[in-house]
This record gives C-alpha cells, structure tokens and sequence, in this order.
C-alpha cells in the first residue's frame, strides 16, 4: 500500500486564514488508500478547525484541518502553472505539487496516509480571493484515485469567510529642514508617518552630505505608534561615522518606514529620498 504524504503547496502561501463557516466531507470506496474505504465529515459548527490559505498568484489553495475527534487532513487544489484557479472542471489532475506545468493538481491526505501518485479531477463552482492568500469563498467537489488504482475518495468543500481586511496602507514623510548640532554634530530629522490600522513604525535611513569635497555620512533610527488619522510625528537623530561633523548645508536623506500588517502578518515598507537643509542646533 502507498504510504505517501500529503503534499505541500507550492508557492507562497501568505496568509494561513482560520475559518469562519465552513464544511468538509468525503469518502473512499473499498480499497481506497487515504480513506481507508471509510466516510469523514467536518464542519466549524462542530467545532472542527478548518484553515485555507491560497499562494499569492491565486494558482491553487491549500486546506487543513483538525478535527475534534484528532483527525488531521489536508488538501491542495490548483490549476495548471500560470493560470488562475476559478470555476470550471479540472481533469487530468495529478499529485500536488509534482504535477507538470500543464496540469492541475490535486493532493487529499491525512491521518498518516497518503498518495505517492495519484490521478483525479476536480470541479470549482465558486471561489473568490482577497489579498495575501487570503480565501474568501471556495465551493468545489473532488475525484482522487491513488497509485492509479480504480477505487477512489470523492469529496468536497465549502467555505465561507468574510469581507478580507484592508492590507496596511503605510505613508512616510521627510521634513525639508533639519537641524546640525554644533555641539555634537549629529543631524536632527523630522517628519511623519500615517496608516490606515494601528500598527508600531519603525523609521530609519541614511544621510548623506558633501563639504568642501569631503563625504559625511550617518544613519539613523526610530520608532512611533501609528494611529489612523492624522499624521503621527517622527523625530530621529543621525550621528556621522567620522570624525567630521554634519554641518549647515544640504544634505540627502534616504528614509524608510517599516511596520507590519497586524491582519496578514506581512511586513510592509515605504521609502522617501528627500533633500533637507540643515541649520544651526
């Protein structure tokens, strides 16, 4: 007997979504491998918990789950490489994901037992995508017969999630006038940032200044509590490499935010390059 394990979905899968609403079922004919030739049926209602994720070009789904009573399985839809999983049938599938460029692949496993090949087809009635993997709607039903025997598991799935969050919309500002400290030579900057979900912003770069043909360079660092809204003030403080001072003058300032979407998990960055003045401090 084939003692395969399921497969993995190829890709980046970007965010791993707990289910809202949602079903699984299937069963194996005698001699069925993955099924043992038994019936399985789950669902949120029954306190089961389902997960789906989708890879970020939307090319194929990935589903798990663990079930109340200890049972673990999973299983990859995808289209053929390069294209879009939406409704249709798909024939010809193959293991998930080892299937050629040209098919689409398929992969039920669990419990400890799997396919090493397999051959099937499934069919989309439904399935809606938002950003980062996330997997609103997916109706679908499946065929899987392994090591191309006769009998088989058929099953399907149904999934329900609500409206995905918005991803993180992250805005950074540079102030066009800084201050050089005559005391220490350090470079004061100043600007803001803005987001559309509370998120902690970190704020660094470099700065860059020419005086009488010679190079002064330094970087700097900070952090702010970002809040939607108005724009939230940063202030951070560059202090030069060498032994020369920033002076007063033009200098250029390389900046970059950071934070991470608290929804999607996902970092995000925005970048300015700005010439500021300095002053005196």
């Amino acid at each position: 007997m084939a003692t395969g394990t399921t497969g993995l979905l190829s890709g980046t899968a970007a965010y791993a979504l707990p289910v809202t609403e949602g079903s699984f079922a299937f069963s194996g004919d005698e001699g069925d491998w993955p099924s043992g030739g038994q019936s399985y049926a789950y669902s949120t209602a029954a306190q089961d918990r389902l997960n789906i994720s989708a890879d970020n070009a939307h090319n194929s789904v990935h589903f798990w789950l663990d079930g109340a009573n200890g049972d673990w399985w999973s299983l990859d839809l995808a289209a053929p490489a390069g294209k879009t999983l939406t409704p249709g049938t798909y024939t010809g599938a193959t293991r998930h994901p080892f299937n050629e460029p040209t098919q689409p692949g398929l992969d039920l496993g669990g419990n400890g037992r799997g396919c090493n090949t397999l051959t099937g087809e499934f069919t989309i009635s439904d399935v809606e995508f938002g950003p980062q993997g996330y997997v609103k709607k997916l109706d679908a039903v499946f065929e899987q017969h392994c090591e191309g025997s006769t009998p088989a598991a058929r099953g399907e799935i149904h999934i329900n999630n609500p409206e995905p969050p918005a991803e993180l919309d992250l805005g950074l500002a540079v102030a066009l006038e800084g201050t050089a400290s005559t005391l220490n030579g350090k470079a004061t900057l100043h600007g803001t940032v803005s987001c559309n979900k509370p998120v902690k912003v970190d704020v660094w770069g470099d700065v860059t200044q020419v005086k009488s043909q010679r190079l002064i360079r330094g970087s700097f660092s900070g952090s702010v509590s970002c809040t939607p809204g108005a724009p939230v003030p940063w202030t951070a403080t560059a202090v030069p490499t060498g032994d020369i001072p920033f002076q007063r003058g033009d200098v250029e300032v390389e900046a970059r935010a950071t934070a991470t979407d608290p929804d999607y998990d996902q970092a995000v960055t925005v970048s300015e390059t700005v010439a500021v003045r300095l002053k005196r401090g």
